[in-house]
């Protein structure tokens, strides 16, 4: 059964747009030789973004489209099977980057392990898996959203196709998925790690899947959601891109990215954004929860969060005023 993606932390660079003209890979090797690493925001051809200065919004480097899914109850392995044998041809198409499967869960596990946040009703549900879809460029998602491989990703061009897909998915889902969509900024990564053991077939790997099991994972990603006002985007765009990292000298660290919500995506399924819904989300890749944890109790963490600042500010400087409207919310997932 073959599960249409890249390895996953060999590609997550490319997921979050970290390589100049990047063609997806048939092979491991090619792979390493077509990858260069980009650690800022940089502009993007033909006008379809804005410019970088600290008056305006930073530019796009990538264009990321999620779809968040209500799995019903001990449904998450039948879902996960649903991917592993659905066809795509998403490795053809131009500015494609990469292709991501999110379980959520909490860090309650026993030692150091996670536990998959099902929640308990329609409401807590979703989220509980979200797809994630990375494009070079928004033009390049919307030719996808707008041709033959978008339908028959999602059930084929006949009404008997597109019928059992939907018979399909009420049987494991809650209600219809509901999209949202980003620009990727800021972007960092380490130099991935390329497993040559994994089979891959034209330019996939493979993956068995029984529908009994959830698939093991692969890599631990932190988000952080924040909830900031239009009137303060800027400055908190300006506070990140001034931020020091030390993100790539971590053990385990793969790629970061700041996601900045798309409000004026149109489309099946998308709603106007409230102000419940994060503007933007903070996406630090990890190639373990170990990986996680050993930087979260490090100085990096600390001098990333202000433990220092009261050494580090000058005398008398006040500590910056919060941009967002609430607390920023934690949300953490399995990447499969």
């Amino acid at each position: 059964m073959k599960f249409h993606r890249t390895s996953t932390i060999a590609s997550i660079a490319i997921l979050l747009g970290l390589t100049e003209g990047f063609a997806p890979s048939h092979t491991a090797n090619s792979y390493r030789n077509n990858l260069a690493i980009s650690s800022t925001a940089t502009p993007v051809q033909e006008g379809e973004d804005t410019a970088t200065n600290s008056n305006s919004l930073l530019s796009r480097d990538r264009y990321i489209a999620t779809n968040r899914f209500a799995v019903r109850a001990n449904a998450g392995a039948k879902f996960e099977k649903r991917w592993c044998d659905r066809k795509s041809r998403l490795a053809e198409l131009e500015g494609f980057k990469y292709f991501h499967l999110m379980r959520r869960v909490t860090l309650d596990g026993e030692d150091g392990t996670c536990v998959y946040d099902e929640g308990t009703d329609g409401e807590s549900a979703f989220g509980n898996y979200v797809s994630f879809t990375v494009w070079e460029k928004k033009s390049h998602f919307g030719a996808w959203l707008n041709g033959d491989a978008f339908k028959e990703a999602h059930g084929g061009s006949t009404i008997g196709a597109f019928l059992s897909t939907m018979i399909q998915s009420a049987m494991v889902l809650r209600g219809a998925p509901k999209p949202a969509f980003y620009d990727g900024l800021l972007l960092q990564s380490s130099e991935p790690e390329v497993d040559e053991s994994r089979a891959i077939v034209n330019g996939w790997r493979t993956t068995e899947s029984s529908g009994k099991e959830v698939l093991p994972a692969e890599c631990f990603v932190a988000c952080n959601q924040f909830f900031v006002p239009n009137e303060n985007a800027v400055q908190f765009e300006q506070r990140w891109a001034n931020r020091e990292s030390k993100l790539n000298e971590c053990d385990g660290f793969v790629a970061f990215s700041m996601m900045r919500r798309d409000g004026k995506a149109k489309g099946h399924g998308t709603s106007p954004l409230t102000e419940n819904e994060p503007t933007y989300l903070s996406t630090t890749i990890w190639r373990d929860r170990a990986a996680f944890d050993a930087w979260r109790s490090g100085n990096a963490f600390k001098q990333a969060h202000g433990s220092n600042q009261k050494t580090e500010r000058n005398a008398g400087e006040k500590k910056p005023v919060p941009l967002w409207s609430r607390p920023p919310e934690p949300i953490f997932y399995e990447g499969t």
